[in-house]
């Protein structure tokens, strides 16, 4: 199994909104003063490790990318003076304001989703048992590539002499590898899955083998809300069963067998 066998699309993918608005939390940033050609430099720079995870991208982040470089265009060119009122609605101020918006919206939302977690059982006579499935869910996505980015940092910071060096990534071995730490322990932090690595190619396969064994459900993430610190779990219901055969089991429910 190769990178290029692994065209994954996430269903917990949210939108260009919500990237933006990580970027913001990320580096306590004032929603009404961002700084934009800073913002557009890190949601290109996510695009680009959406891309190089082979990852689908839905088509309003490109749109979102334009945007911001239309404004970050907008703010480098010259002022023109005096400003006529026919000029057109300042994108900047449209985009802070639908962020604004939005993010009311997302507070909102969390609000009913809490509510509902502390009342649930008075809606079910006992209370709803989900499936590890739903536990992934959990884990914010963008949370997850913030890990790959740092990783690149790291290998980029270190410049090690035998970067040119050749070498085989696959995703079989990072499967085994992220299977094998947690056979040590009873849970790492996703930054824990890329020591050792030294290639962009090593980061990124250990990250597709961490989807892909999330996916047929032999692990499981969790996330902490006031650290965002991710921790990754063997699946008690999957952990004696070998990830070959629960891989074979997905592709046949998948192809209706």
């Amino acid at each position: 199994m190769t990178k290029e066998d692994l065209k994954i699309h996430l269903d917990i993918f949210e939108g260009p909104m919500d990237l933006l608005l990580h970027l913001i939390k990320k580096d306590n940033l004032d929603i009404y003063d961002i700084n934009i050609s800073e913002i557009t430099a890190q949601y290109l720079e996510y695009l680009d490790i959406i891309k190089q995870l082979n990852l689908e991208i839905a088509g309003e982040f490109l749109v979102m990318a334009s945007t911001l470089m239309q404004i970050k265009a907008r703010q480098l060119l010259p002022s023109q003076v005096p400003t006529s009122e026919n000029e057109g609605p300042d994108p900047a101020k449209e985009l802070i304001e639908k962020l604004v918006e939005y993010q009311k919206f997302k507070e909102a939302s969390k609000f009913l989703e809490t509510n509902f977690e502390k009342n649930k059982d008075n809606f079910y006579k006992s209370t709803p048992v989900f499936d590890s499935g739903e536990r992934v869910l959990e884990v914010q996505i963008f949370d997850l590539l913030a890990a790959v980015r740092r990783a690149f940092k790291k290998i980029e910071e270190k410049q090690h002499a035998d970067l040119l060096k050749i070498e085989e990534f696959p995703i079989d071995k990072k499967m085994d590898k992220l299977i094998m730490l947690l056979k040590a322990r009873p849970w790492v932090l996703i930054d824990d899955i890329f020591v050792g690595e030294t290639k962009k190619r090593g980061v990124i396969t250990c990250f597709m083998a961490l989807l892909e064994l999330l996916k047929i459900g032999k692990l499981l993430a969790r996330q902490d809300q006031d650290k965002r610190e991710i921790r990754i779990y063997l699946n008690p219901e999957n952990k004696d069963k070998d990830y070959h055969n629960l891989i074979k089991q997905q592709e046949e429910q998948e192809n209706g067998k």
